[in-house]
């Protein structure tokens, strides 16, 4: 498998899992009485250590190389406070004044915006099949969120402001740590990210308070966004990145809402619509256009494998 082939499944996989994740936190914040802030610290701590843990055995003291340089220290602030812990929060704050759906639409602007930002940059003209997916991405997403009716999208200020944020922050951990996944791989990278951002919510949100509702089901709800909800997922999605780039990487992100679908027929017994289907297969051929069309590989685009230091 090529290595843009197997960056598009990577970015696919992680995509997915955010969909199940994503329902799985709407589960825990409106029938569970959790808060957005504890949820995002607790998870973002757990999969820190899981991570770190990983590296540290087989890396050992390697993984403290990240705060040899002060760029480097730098950028990992940033990566974990604006990028993993503010997309984060912002996600599960727009689902928690509205729903997952909902979440995924508004978040799903973050594609434009790294397109915009990369054609400014680049100084070049976003390619046919890349406007394209965005049209079919944005299409499909519309129809699995509202079923075709523009009124159905009626969301509070807080959703709105919440989730406009999010895509934002979206834009800023697809293209802030290029720098840091080239020079010390996605799981190190993104382990102290998680820990750091875990740190600075939990000085607000306190994680060690427990609070809301905890049975079986909440346990197994946490342990499916610990696990494959960040640890496995965002490995994976950021992997995809490095091997096909940002905007191409933002864009395939759209298959999050498929599992969304799905899992909510599964486990709540929802009936899928016709323009269900019609989206699904809008976000689909995105997928397969992006994968028989790749975008040419370049150095303002696409992380580079080689470590430099």
């Amino acid at each position: 498998m090529s290595q843009y082939k197997s960056g598009v499944l990577f970015t696919v996989v992680g995509a997915l899992l955010w969909g199940i994740s994503g329902t799985s936190g709407q589960f825990l914040l409106q029938h569970r009485g959790l808060t957005s802030g504890w949820l995002v610290a607790v998870r973002m701590l757990m999969a820190g250590l899981i991570l770190l843990a990983l590296c540290y055995k087989k890396e050992k003291d390697g993984i403290f190389r990240v705060w040899k340089y002060k760029r480097d220290r730098l950028d990992m602030f940033l990566f974990a406070a604006l990028g993993l812990s503010f997309c984060q929060y912002t996600y599960f704050a727009t689902i928690s004044h509205s729903n997952a759906g909902t979440a995924t639409v508004l978040q799903f602007l973050a594609p434009v915006l790294i397109m915009i930002y990369l054609s400014v940059k680049n100084r070049k003209l976003p390619r046919t099949t890349e406007v394209t997916a965005i049209i079919f991405a944005v299409a499909g997403i519309f129809l699995l969120a509202t079923h075709g009716r523009f009124d159905s999208l009626a969301i509070s200020q807080e959703a709105l402001m919440y989730g406009l944020l999010s895509a934002v922050s979206v834009v800023i951990y697809n293209l802030q740590p290029a720098r840091l996944i080239k020079n010390y791989g996605t799981l190190l990278s993104l382990g102290w990210g998680m820990l750091i951002g875990g740190v600075l919510l939990s000085i607000v949100y306190q994680p060690w308070r427990i609070i809301g509702t905890w049975d079986i089901a909440a346990f197994a709800a946490l342990l499916v966004i610990i696990l494959l909800g960040t640890v496995i997922s965002f490995s994976l999605y950021l992997e995809g990145v490095h091997r096909i780039g940002a905007t191409v990487g933002s864009l395939l992100s759209s298959a999050e809402p498929l599992s969304a679908t799905f899992l909510s027929v599964f486990w709540l017994g929802t009936s899928l619509h016709w323009t269900d289907l019609v989206g699904i297969a809008l976000i689909l051929s995105t997928v397969f256009l992006l994968t028989l069309k790749p975008k040419p590989m370049k150095s303002s685009d696409i992380i580079q494998t080689e470590p430099n230091i």
